[in-house]
């Protein structure tokens, strides 16, 4: 299917917004936010993504946001600023500050083990190479592994979790739980960074230490207070339906929709997953970034202390595992990846990617519903036209 080259009307906003903040927030170049649009615009022409949503802030403004091309190639539906994206492994950051949030509040300590509050989690074993028999692991997993995947359990796409059928949106907690814990783990925890589903066990323990069901507590205690109005584990209404992205990947030369879920995203899931479950938009995700680049606080609404922030937001991979780790990137409690510079972020399975740069003082959101995730690069080019 020929695309149509689609310049939303929010591009000339962003410009015209970029040059009236730009004397106080001294933000990107209106020419640089130009060559961003042009970016979107030809991958789009290009059939290389059916549409995109961009947005920067920049010491607190938003200086660039941008829709281009369409939400789904057969209704020919724009792309616009509250187009909902599933955003995967970006849900885990949230998760982060929803546990950390209790944590502030003295439900747990770091180091407590997992299996206090889930007792399955008490007879894990680990896999070794001397033996077929998995072995009793050295120490118990702690809370702090399930945040910086030194767990030892395994990422929902290792061949043995597909095969043992470990995860799925139409499986109970409970069973998914003890489908987990039936797997022996990689290696002893804390030896080792292997990303991993250890982020939906947190989802749990977050119902266990508040009381409430995960998705109310983010609700109440994040999306709420930070008005982020649009994000949800499901399109629960015709409206959000209408504006849910479709997710597509390249086809002889062209585009096909690709289905990440047997269970689609317009259905409530039984499984309510903390480390790849929601939906949500640039704005909203943008409102999340700012609030974690302002230690803890948007709008005058408080959710974490700076010192919980700034804890959360660098490396706290300790050096024995840091050394089994390629480049000097380590992993922080927020769940992001933290760069040598001090920027963190990360990224999700169907197109989606935030990064925060403390020194510069930004916050850029770009989503695509692409699989793979990252088509032609296209991350690495925005970036490189935002940074200038």
């Amino acid at each position: 299917m020929k695309l149509r080259r689609t310049l939303a009307p929010v591009a000339m906003f962003a410009v015209v917004l970029a040059a009236t903040v730009a004397g106080r927030a001294q933000t990107i170049a209106p020419a640089g936010l130009r060559e961003a649009t042009v970016l979107l615009n030809r991958y789009v022409a290009e059939q290389r993504i059916a549409g995109a949503v961009a947005a920067v802030s920049r010491r607190g403004q938003t200086v660039y946001l941008e829709a281009a091309g369409v939400q789904d190639l057969q209704t020919r539906t724009p792309m616009t600023a509250r187009s909902l994206f599933r955003i995967y492994s970006m849900t885990r950051p949230v998760t982060a500050v929803a546990v950390m949030i209790l944590h502030e509040e003295g439900r747990f300590g770091l180091d407590d083990p997992v299996a206090r509050f889930i007792p399955e989690f008490g007879n894990v074993l680990v896999a070794t190479a001397e033996s077929a028999t998995p072995r009793a692991a050295a120490r118990p997993i702690t809370v702090r592994d399930l945040l910086l995947h030194t767990s030892g359990l395994q990422p929902r796409t290792s061949e043995i979790y597909q095969r043992e059928r470990v995860r799925s949106r139409t499986i109970t907690m409970a069973q998914f739980i003890a489908n987990l814990v039936r797997v022996p783990l990689m290696e002893d925890p804390g030896t080792r960074y292997r990303y991993s589903e250890g982020t939906t066990v947190l989802g749990r323990l977050v119902e266990i230490w508040s009381g409430q069901p995960f998705e109310r507590f983010l609700d109440e205690r994040i999306f709420r207070p930070l008005r982020m109005t649009d994000s949800m584990f499901w399109a629960a209404t015709a409206e959000h339906r209408a504006r849910l992205t479709t997710v597509y990947g390249p086809a002889n030369g062209g585009l096909t929709q690709v289905e990440t879920e047997t269970l689609p995203f317009t259905e409530r899931p039984t499984l309510i997953e903390g480390a790849i479950g929601l939906l949500s938009t640039v704005p909203d995700y943008l409102r999340f970034g700012q609030m974690l680049l302002n230690k803890g606080e948007l709008d005058g609404v408080r959710l974490l202390s700076a010192t919980t922030v700034e804890r959360m937001t660098r490396n706290g991979l300790p050096d024995n595992v840091m050394k089994t780790r390629a480049g000097s990137t380590g992993w922080g409690l927020a769940n992001v990846e933290v760069q040598p510079n001090g920027e963190y972020g990360w990224d999700g399975t169907a197109g989606t990617i935030f990064w925060i740069d403390p020194v510069k003082e930004v916050v850029a959101v770009l989503m695509t519903p692409s699989q793979p995730s990252n088509p032609d690069q296209i991350r690495q080019q925005f970036k490189a036209i935002i940074q200038n």
